[in-house]
């Protein structure tokens, strides 16, 4: 008699100041969302007193985006995103114009 079909994925979260990578055990057919549900129960809904935004962060796999209720392979590395603080292309325009100014 053989076990069900299990696949591993890694959960990873980061904030500015750590990472924070939990591995869980799948079964072959499990989604995203399944995965980061494994996760949640395995940790809590805060890690070193910060809150991790389960429900409403952006995910992706290998820093693709993805949907919660697409599928996952065993090996893959979820990744829950942060939001940016600003606009990475507004702070160059920005950064631009104040040096233009000043010359």
């Amino acid at each position: 008699m053989s076990a069900a079909p299990t696949k591993r994925c890694l959960i990873a979260w980061a904030t500015p100041a750590r990472q924070y990578l939990w591995t869980v055990e799948l079964p072959s057919a499990a989604t995203i969302g399944a995965a980061l549900a494994a996760a949640r129960a395995q940790v809590g809904a805060t890690v070193d007193g910060a809150a991790i935004p389960w429900d409403s962060a952006p995910v992706g796999i290998f820093g693709e985006p993805r949907t919660r209720s697409g599928a996952c392979a065993d090996g893959d590395r979820i990744e829950l995103y942060r939001p940016r603080a600003r606009d990475p292309r507004a702070r160059r325009r920005e950064r631009v114009a104040r040096e233009r100014r000043g010359r």
